[in-house]
């Protein structure tokens, strides 16, 4: 079988770029209007995308002055996005730090089978003191705690996920009996982070459960991964690193005692594309002249754990910046940014204009042909099995990535031309359907179908 590029779209309100909103096409106001989400889901199922993604945090990002802040609730959004979509898959981010598995569970379940499956959870451990004060804690756990929590909020949604047999509807009208309860399983859980009696109040969806997935590359996130996640969003600026990272992650499956090809690695990629280099770079430029460099200073000095006034525009990072070790949030992101500034030799402004169109994923800018031949490099020479499309500007950024580079890498081969049969956003991913971990002395029933036009049947947006 050909080995397809998987495509998925990171959706973030105006753009990836913390100045795309001050352009002139950019709508100030487009992170809370459903029409605009409407319209991007549409232009990546256009473009054939196997998925798309919302990122979430229980906190207010940034500060009101930088940028958009606030966004609307991830999974509500995708419930409306499944109405006006048919084939595209949604992701949603959700904490486990500050969520509970049942309820969840039972949202995630829901929109599995509203969308016909298509439903995946990006699952993140919830980094800084800002959303842990929003929930009664005076600071953020510790990392390894905030892991430890997770692997058993999963284990728990697993339970949850398969507490209902495929078959244990029976809507036997003649005989009276709706369904079968010898079919249903309590999970009673009792662990060192939940308690959880009860069976989910949704039935097991179409996909089993939806598509997991994962975004942290430190050492602990790295693991984790390896032992739960079907895809995993992550950023490298190198092919060296890229490289690097994706045997360190598919052996770890190995080890784990999985498929190394049950999991999907998805760098990031924010794609400044002009007909011609020069104007690309010019683009590039102009987002770039449209950075206000003292939100930037200040976002910097937080992330580094710098007190304010610390930083030097016009210098380098401070020599004696803590290790990574001492990080208790987004560790990975922290030692990526402080080696980039390193090996690059960047002042602290170009660092900022790096960091401003995708807070250290790579910004790549050039031709449809050469964002395509990266793609592919990347790709062919065992740095990902895709991509996570991270559009500067919305919706241009996106639309011209599907009207310009898609109809190249479909050209050679690498992206489907179509759909094809209705999928599940788990089939869309070549992974199986998950046998229900109650049922182990008989083969795993087929799935209930969905019916034809599911999804369809909702009101239309």
């Amino acid at each position: 079988m050909t080995r397809r590029l998987h495509l998925n779209a990171f959706l973030m309100n105006t753009g990836h770029h913390e100045a795309s909103w001050r352009l002139p096409e950019s709508d100030p106001y487009a992170h809370v209007s459903l029409a605009h989400y409407v319209n991007l889901a549409r232009t990546a199922e256009r473009g054939t995308f196997d998925s798309l993604f919302l990122a979430d945090g229980p906190q207010l990002w940034s500060n009101l002055a930088q940028r958009p802040a606030g966004a609307l609730e991830p999974l509500t959004l995708l419930t409306a996005l499944a109405t006006a979509t048919e084939h595209i898959g949604l992701i949603a981010t959700a904490s486990t730090s500050y969520n509970s598995p049942y309820n969840l569970a039972r949202k995630f379940a829901s929109l599995d089978i509203l969308s016909g499956g298509r439903a995946g959870w990006n699952i993140v451990t919830t980094a800084g003191a800002e959303a842990a004060r929003n929930f009664g804690l005076d600071a953020e756990p510790a990392h390894a705690e905030r892991y430890a929590r997770a692997a058993e909020f999963v284990e728990v949604a697993l339970k949850l996920w398969d507490s209902w047999e495929d078959d244990a509807i029976l809507a036997d009208k003649a005989a009276g009996v709706w369904g079968d309860d010898a079919r249903i399983h309590p999970p009673r859980h009792k662990g060192t982070y939940f308690s959880v009696e009860g069976a989910l109040n949704v039935p097991r969806t179409p996909q089993g459960y939806p598509l997991l997935v994962q975004a942290g590359s430190s050492t602990d996130g790295k693991v984790f991964a390896a032992r739960y996640a079907e895809a995993v969003f992550t950023a490298q600026q190198t092919i060296e690193d890229a490289r690097s990272f994706y045997a360190d992650i598919k052996s770890r499956t190995r080890l784990a005692g999985r498929d190394p090809e049950h999991l999907k690695v998805l760098p990031g990629i924010v794609p400044v594309i002009g007909s011609t280099e020069a104007e690309a770079r010019a683009a590039e430029q102009v987002l770039e002249d449209h950075i206000v460099h003292t939100h930037g200073v200040r976002r910097l000095e937080d992330l580094l754990r710098l007190e304010p006034g610390t930083l030097d525009l016009d210098g380098p990072l401070p020599d004696d910046l803590p290790p990574e070790s001492a990080i208790e949030g987004a560790k990975s992101r922290y030692t990526l940014i402080v080696e980039m500034a390193r090996r690059e030799s960047l002042t602290v402004r170009q660092l900022i204009g790096r960091l401003g169109g995708g807070r250290g994923h790579l910004t790549f800018t050039g031709t449809p042909e050469q964002v395509a031949d990266q793609i592919e490099t990347w790709f062919t020479r065992g740095a990902a099995d895709g991509f996570n499309i991270m559009p500067p500007v919305l919706p241009s950024g996106l639309e011209t990535f599907v009207d310009h580079v898609v109809p190249i890498l479909r050209e050679r081969g690498l992206l489907r031309t179509a759909y094809g049969p209705r999928q599940t956003l788990r089939e869309r991913y070549g992974l199986p359907r998950p046998r229900n971990q109650y049922v182990t002395d008989a083969p795993e029933p087929a799935p209930v179908p969905v019916p034809a036009g599911a999804t369809a049947a909702l009101t239309r947006i």
